[in-house]
C-alpha cells in the first residue's frame, strides 16, 4: 500500500515538473533549422467537413522525424486549424504545436 502511494505521488510530481516544459504547446530544438517540409498528394478527405492538417518536422534525440499530415474533423463548426511551426528564435528554434482555434 504504501508502495503504491509513492509510485502515485511520484508520477504526479513527474508530470507536473514535465508538463512545465511543454507550457503554451511549445519546446525548444535544434540550433539548427528544420529540413523543408515535405509535399505530397493530399487524396480524397474521409468525410463531408473534414480539414487536411500539414505535416511537420520532429526532433527525435539527434534525428529528425517527419510527422506526416492527416485529415481531422473540426472539434466545433467554424475551427481552424492552425498549423504546428518552428521559429527562430536567438541561435535556436522553438517548436509551436498546431492546434484549433
Amino acid at each position: 500500500m504504501m508502495r503504491r502511494k509513492l509510485a502515485c505521488a511520484t508520477f504526479i510530481l513527474l508530470s507536473s515538473v514535465l508538463s512545465g516544459c511543454a507550457a503554451h504547446g511549445a519546446y525548444y530544438g535544434r540550433y539548427s533549422a528544420p529540413p523543408p517540409p515535405r509535399y505530397g498528394v493530399l487524396g480524397v478527405a474521409p468525410g463531408p467537413g473534414y480539414v487536411w492538417t500539414e505535416g511537420y518536422w520532429d526532433q527525435r534525440g539527434s534525428n529528425w522525424i517527419w510527422v506526416g499530415g492527416r485529415w481531422m474533423h473540426p472539434p466545433r463548426p467554424r475551427a481552424v486549424w492552425v498549423a504546428p511551426r518552428w521559429s527562430q528564435e536567438g541561435r535556436g528554434w522553438r517548436f509551436h504545436q498546431g492546434y484549433w482555434r
